[in-house]
């Protein structure tokens, strides 16, 4: 079983060189041996192809996924627990360990293993799935190691872009024309951007991490509902604020949001492996006050994911295979033109208690790569509590703002919430 990479699978994976990689870690209670994790990790192989498949380059340079006759097993890498912090700084180091690509699979685990408690790190290379897949892994895992016999299914995994794209519109000769147009004006405008001959020095990644209280958490979901404006629209525009009030004429006034595919492509499933996104782009009028910012910054995600064509997309980025690497050049070496990316995975729904473990806590991914500005803040929340994770880099935002950035957010969260309260 093989299947080319997609565009922007070939983007994350670059020459491989370079990683691209997120983490996602989780605490348990419970004791556990190594056999019995290593039996759940092969039952997400043997229902998901692709954590099987290692990537092979053709003659032509363009890469695939592709599963070999004899697979390896994911790697579990053991260390001692010796603090409640241990698994930040195994999460920095993992930021940084390239996978064998051409050998061995693009997934592996940390067991950060104490006697009682373990805190576990789920790391994949960007360019085999998203954050959707992998919240879905940890399901499928914890699943497994809590009862062996577990029915977790099996994928029908996707095998290219006839997989995602309906017969109809990638066979219809006018999206095709369309597509094909807008991949050659895209083109050619990304080749004839200017890019200085080195990409910026991002200097030494960091890792910042906190969580609001249960309360807080609830008062921020009943505050945005009773508004009617989501979350992520509240703490995108909070994020806006903050970054001004911090870097002042060095914030650009705009966040970048990824939305999940499967919203808008029913084809995608909730347990595929896949790694494409789509973005939105927000910023804030300066001459708006905050709740005003919010219903304008609302109705325009509104209609922007209205207007959002999956389809469409994927058949532009695929008609422009030939301008990846001046793309990727681009995202290295031009400058930042937005303050970070900003992720809400929402409501994770795992189950917290099972017969013979409990899963204490979910913490926020963390994705660090080389396309550009690293800044990155991905929320979640699990058990009613959200969760925060910051990442960034010294080259493009200190890490004293940083700091600064965190205690500002969550004292503009609770100044607001007490605002409400009070009113």
């Amino acid at each position: 079983m093989k299947r080319r990479l997609l565009f922007g699978e070939r983007m994350l994976l670059g020459e491989g060189k370079e990683p691209f990689h997120a983490v996602i870690p989780f605490r348990l209670r419970g004791v556990f041996e190594e056999k019995d994790i290593q039996y759940a990790l092969g039952r997400l192989q043997k229902k998901h192809p692709w954590l099987r498949a290692n990537i092979h380059i053709d003659e032509k340079n363009v890469p695939w996924f592709e599963v070999p006759e004899q697979t390896s097993p994911i790697p579990i890498r053991i260390v001692d627990r010796k603090s409640e912090e241990d698994w930040q700084q195994e999460s920095m180091q993992e930021w940084h360990t390239l996978f064998d690509y051409k050998n061995k699979p693009l997934i592996r685990l940390v067991w950060i293993k104490g006697n009682d408690s373990s805190d576990m790190l789920l790391v994949f290379h960007h360019c085999l799935c998203d954050g959707g897949s992998a919240i879905t892994l940890i399901y499928e895992f914890l699943k497994v190691l809590d009862d062996p016999t577990a029915d977790i299914g099996m994928e029908n995994p996707i095998l290219g872009i006839q997989d995602v794209v309906p017969a109809p519109i990638l066979k219809n000769n006018r999206q095709r024309f369309k597509a094909k147009m807008i991949g050659r004006l895209a083109t050619l405008t990304i080749k004839c951007i200017p890019v200085s001959k080195k990409a910026i020095d991002r200097q030494t990644d960091y890792l910042i991490h906190w969580k609001l209280d249960q309360t807080t958490s609830q008062q921020l979901i009943s505050h945005c509902k009773s508004l009617e404006i989501t979350v992520n629209t509240f703490l995108s525009a909070t994020v806006l604020d903050i970054f001004k009030n911090v870097r002042g004429d060095k914030a650009f006034n705009k966040v970048s949001c990824p939305v999940d595919i499967r919203r808008f492509a029913p084809q995608v499933k909730e347990d595929h492996i896949f790694a494409f996104g789509l973005m939105i782009v927000l910023s804030s009028n300066p001459k708006l006050d905050f709740l005003d910012n919010l219903r304008l910054m609302q109705n325009y995600v509104d209609r922007k994911t209205a207007k959002l064509n999956p389809y469409i997309t994927m058949m532009v980025m695929e008609s422009a295979h030939n301008a990846l690497n001046s793309f990727t050049k681009l995202l290295k070496r031009g400058k930042s033109s937005n303050d970070c990316m900003f992720s809400n995975l929402g409501r994770i729904q795992i189950p917290h208690q099972y017969q013979s473990f409990t899963l204490e806590t979910i913490f926020s991914p963390s994705v660090l790569g080389p396309l550009g500005n690293t800044t990155t803040m991905v929320t979640s929340t699990y058990q009613g509590v959200m969760d925060f994770s910051f990442v960034g880099s010294e080259g493009y935002l200190p890490y004293h703002e940083a700091l600064a950035i965190r205690d500002e957010l969550i004292d503009s969260i609770k100044r607001r919430l007490n605002y409400q309260a009070a009113s």
